[in-house]
């Protein structure tokens, strides 16, 4: 018996199984595609059941065609990964491979992601391993998968074997994604010098590197620590005639942060400026977060006037970051200044830092400010609003 027989489930199983009221029990107007995936999504992220969480899937028919899908999977998978349910992704993934619609090598290769991603590097392999059973010959696209897979799982060392062994086994010829991914694996894996091998072959197989290769390999280095290999790739980008871009200076910037060295990316922002280089709302989210976790909040709130200044788009993790460390740091005005903002566009911090900054504008006697915001909460979140009077009852008089 092959290896998709094995695994195949008869379709009018799944025509016996009615999935469509468990998205919309409440109505009888079909859903579109995109509703679907909205609402799965959405109960994905509360649903405990690893069997409720297959069902919500298989009603959504999600594809990886979708951006939207591909998230509503990832969750799905990491969900029951945790739960340690690794035989309900088995079933599920290879059930999802009898799909009409699926068999084709742009899910295979998804699927061969998500194992990486539920850590079932063997059960990637054999996805791979047996694509030829779906009338496809394995490729680059595929075997760039399988690499990525194994990154995801933190298999650094099958991933480099998968790099060596598999173009020869299976006659793939590597192409610069292949490439780049590698190169992921090995900084990731925290063998950065371990790539000027790779970028040798790559040279030999006149594949150009881009701007991600070398970007990826400064994050390595900057990583390890090693600002020398940061200077000798910035000069080899200069053999290829590339300039660092906004996204190159990003990347050294976020680095920088990591290592905790914000005065230093800071720095690196305004020789960028002096060039005449324009930054963007990536490159102040890094420094922000960077002065924040070094408790330096007067240069984050100088970088938030900035951005707000110039009308940068900031996402929600930046705004909630900054409220959480001027609540640490006892700044609970500029703290409560900031959540009015976030709140405006429907972005709440969460229940621990909220209490902490209404606890906290007790304590600096704005307890009218702190009701307030109180308020606020009770009618954005009806069913907690018990604990948010609680919490009020218990403010300085």
């Amino acid at each position: 018996m092959g290896f998709l027989s094995k695994i195949r489930f008869s379709s009018s199983t799944f025509q016996r199984r009615s999935f469509s009221s468990i998205l919309n029990p409440d109505s009888t107007t079909p859903l579109s595609s995109k509703q679907k995936t909205r609402a799965a999504l959405s109960l994905i992220k509360t649903e405990k059941n690893p069997e409720r969480i297959l069902d919500i899937c298989r009603a959504a028919s999600l594809t990886p065609d979708s951006q939207l899908d591909r998230i509503a999977f990832s969750v799905a998978i990491t969900k029951l990964a945790g739960s340690n349910y690794f035989e309900g992704i088995r079933t599920f993934l290879e059930e999802l491979k009898t799909r009409p619609d699926l068999r084709n090598e742009r899910f295979l290769s998804h699927a061969i992601v998500l194992y990486g991603q539920a850590g079932m590097i063997d059960n990637a392999i054999l996805t791979f391993d047996h694509i030829k059973e779906f009338g496809f010959y394995p490729s680059a696209k595929s075997l760039n998968a399988l690499i990525f897979s194994c990154i995801v799982a933190h298999k650094y060392d099958e991933a480099k074997r998968v790099y060596l062994d598999f173009p020869k086994k299976y006659g793939i010829e590597r192409n610069l994604d292949t490439y780049n991914t590698v190169i992921k694996a090995f900084c990731e894996s925290g063998s950065a010098s371990s790539v000027y091998s790779v970028l040798a072959e790559m040279e030999r197989n006149h594949c150009k590197p881009n701007l991600t290769t070398f970007s990826t390999l400064i994050a390595g280095f900057y990583k390890e620590e090693k600002y020398d290999d940061v200077g000798k790739v910035l000069e080899m980008m200069k053999k290829f005639g590339m300039r660092p871009n906004i996204s190159l200076y990003n990347t050294r910037i976020q680095s920088l942060c990591k290592l905790r060295k914000s005065k230093e990316a800071k720095a690196l922002l305004d020789g960028m400026i002096s060039r005449g280089m324009k930054p963007n709302n990536v490159t102040y989210t890094h420094l922000i977060h960077g002065f924040c976790r070094e408790g330096n909040l007067e240069e984050s709130k100088n970088l938030f006037k900035t951005v707000t200044h110039h009308k940068l788009p900031l996402d929600s993790e930046c705004y909630f970051t900054l409220v959480y460390y001027l609540c640490q740091g006892g700044d609970y005005e500029t703290a409560l200044q900031i959540t009015k903002e976030s709140m405006e566009k429907n972005w709440i911090p969460n229940f621990t830092t909220m209490k902490t900054l209404v606890n906290g504008l007790g304590s600096i006697s704005k307890v009218d400010e702190a009701k307030e915001l109180v308020a606020e909460l009770k009618k954005k979140f009806p069913t907690r609003a018990d604990v948010w009077i609680e919490i009020e009852e218990g403010l300085p008089k």
